[in-house]
């Protein structure tokens, strides 16, 4: 709960960019009364794991952008990669988030049956 409002009121400052006493009262108050969904709680070992792979995804971009400007990438799949069935909304978009960020790979769909299809661009192969 107090992340969510915590969230909201990040968003509602961002947008507005005013800390003012009166913007700050309207913030939490339009923080309290937005609806909620419901969320299944992550786990601490889920959140340890996603941040592992964002920090991990971060030096990769820089190389894989690297790479697309020294060799010319023509080639492209789309591959299905697997991920644990009934994760949270925000656990789905932060493996989203961490595949989408690389030069060389793009979430195409979410699929509930437990995978997600990525397009990725394949370096150009030389012909011997």
């Amino acid at each position: 709960m107090i992340g969510s409002l915590i969230l909201r009121l990040t968003i509602w400052f961002l947008l507005t960019s005013d800390l003012s006493v009166a913007n700050i009262i309207i913030g939490v108050l339009i923080a309290f009364l937005l609806p909620r969904g419901y969320t299944s709680p992550e786990r601490f070992k889920d959140w340890v794991r996603i941040i592992k792979k964002i920090l991990i995804a971060i030096p990769v971009a820089y190389i894989e952008a690297f790479q697309i400007i020294v060799n010319p990438h023509n080639g492209e799949d789309i591959i299905l990669e697997r991920v644990k069935l009934k994760r949270s909304p925000i656990m789905i978009f932060l493996d989203v988030f961490v595949i989408t960020f690389t030069p060389k790979t793009i979430v195409v769909r979410h699929n509930h049956a437990g995978s997600y299809e990525v397009h990725r661009v394949l370096p150009t192969r030389k012909n011997p």
